[in-house]
């Protein structure tokens, strides 16, 4: 057996045995008829005649379960144990019940060099074009297409008839109407778009063109075919200009010129680049730490892992729209395939928690309750929550207390 994995034998006897066995002949005896007295009226001894004692043993097997877990947690609080126990039954007879429990335990962790790392962090540089890239982004969110009278280009949207023929017969799934079309957008094969341009509203065409070699569609790709189109409208991208009526439109508090907003994009870029560049920098710390760590990782712990990353990873996908069966489908793959693919992630998770938890141990950072209330109030306050209610979503105190004792341990590595 594992240096990790550890049994424990309980066994529930006496009175509370007695107890759990007249618990599960109620329970059974409601459910039965026996002849020459009412349902659920039979007396226990003609009961046991009838079905035998052993007949109530799984119930009452049931009834006693969590208080045999409670008596061996009480009985063994010393132990860290680290995943869901295992529990079977060992013996069970008329006199009492005794369960085995198989605790997975918290590994040894021998840490190696986990301060002065040489592990540089990155510098933070906002450039002049990521500005201007964010400017014009901006710009273009508060674009509007605009119904215009000229002739079509590059960028415009075309509102427009189409369809296809193949040797003068009209193919399936090759007529549209009032399609929208961006000119450029490359959403038609080759030369559709190109050939709008130049046209304006009213106009007709017909396109000779050729499917590519490949075409997904087996009796068009190579083909030649034309497609006659009208075009019924058209639209042109206008963008706005810096003027009062766009920063009303903004709606960003302190923001009333060219010059403000470029200053505060390049903050928000600066914020953004020092979270990512304080997120490299811890991956990078935690992967040199945990060069010289060594820990026999239970399996057990790895798997518990992969079914949490599992549940986010289906809480991801379902605000998309799609269930784990459809990705499955979709991917040509099933959820073991999942799970294997997330193994390695899943170790190293795991490997740093152990390795920070240690550093924690090593290095006696204690967190008060003060400064985990503390933390707890001004997080709530962040997320516009009720401290309660924050508290029961992030898992309560004891939760809060072992993210800040995490983010000591990080902030130790740091030095």
């Amino acid at each position: 057996m594992s240096k990790n994995v550890k049994e424990i034998a309980i066994k529930i006897e006496g009175k509370e045995w007695e107890d759990a066995l007249d618990h599960a002949f109620k329970k059974a005896n409601a459910k039965v008829e026996i002849d020459g007295f009412r349902k659920g009226k039979a007396p226990k001894d003609v009961f046991l005649k009838k079905y035998g004692v052993e007949s109530l043993y799984m119930d009452a097997t049931d009834h006693v379960i969590n208080s045999a877990y409670t008596k061996m947690l009480d009985e063994n609080k010393d132990l860290e144990i680290v995943a869901q126990p295992k529990v079977d039954i060992k013996k069970v007879d008329e006199n009492g019940v005794e369960f085995l429990f198989t605790l997975t335990l918290k590994p040894e962790v021998k840490l190696g060099k986990y301060k002065n790392l040489s592990v540089k962090k990155d510098e933070v540089v906002v450039t002049d074009e990521e500005v201007q890239e964010a400017l014009e982004q901006t710009l273009n969110n508060y674009t509007e297409m605009v119904v215009k009278e000229g002739e079509i280009k590059e960028g415009d949207i075309a509102i427009i008839d189409f369809e296809g023929f193949k040797d003068g017969v009209a193919f399936e799934g090759g007529k549209g109407e009032n399609y929208s079309l961006e000119i450029g957008s490359n959403t038609f094969i080759p030369g559709f778009e190109e050939g709008l341009i130049g046209l304006k509203k009213g106009d007709t065409k017909d396109l000779e063109l050729t499917f590519p070699e490949d075409y997904p569609n087996e009796e068009l790709k190579g083909q030649s075919v034309v497609f006659k189109v009208k075009v019924n409208e058209v639209k042109e991208p206008v963008t706005p200009e810096f003027n009062e009526e766009f920063f009303e439109d903004l709606g960003m508090e302190g923001i009333n010129s060219k010059e403000d907003l470029e200053k505060q994009l390049r903050e928000n870029i600066q914020a953004r680049k020092e979270v990512e560049v304080e997120n490299k920098y811890i991956d990078e710390l935690l992967a040199e730490a945990a060069k010289t760590t060594e820990i026999d990782i239970p399996e057990v712990m790895i798997e518990e892992e992969i079914d949490r990353m599992i549940r986010q990873f289906e809480e991801n996908l379902k605000m998309q729209g799609l269930s784990i069966e459809q990705f499955c489908q979709f991917t040509n793959s099933d959820e073991q395939a999942l799970r294997d693919q997330m193994k390695e992630e899943a170790t190293t998770r795991v490997k740093y928690r152990l390795m920070l938890e240690e550093i924690v141990k090593q290095e006696n950072i204690q967190i008060s309750d003060e400064e985990a209330k503390k933390e707890a109030a001004e997080l709530a306050n962040k997320y516009n929550m009720k401290e309660e209610e924050f508290l029961k979503l992030f898992g309560g105190l004891d939760m809060i207390k072992y993210d800040l004792e995490m983010r000591a341990a990080i902030n130790v590595m740091k030095s």
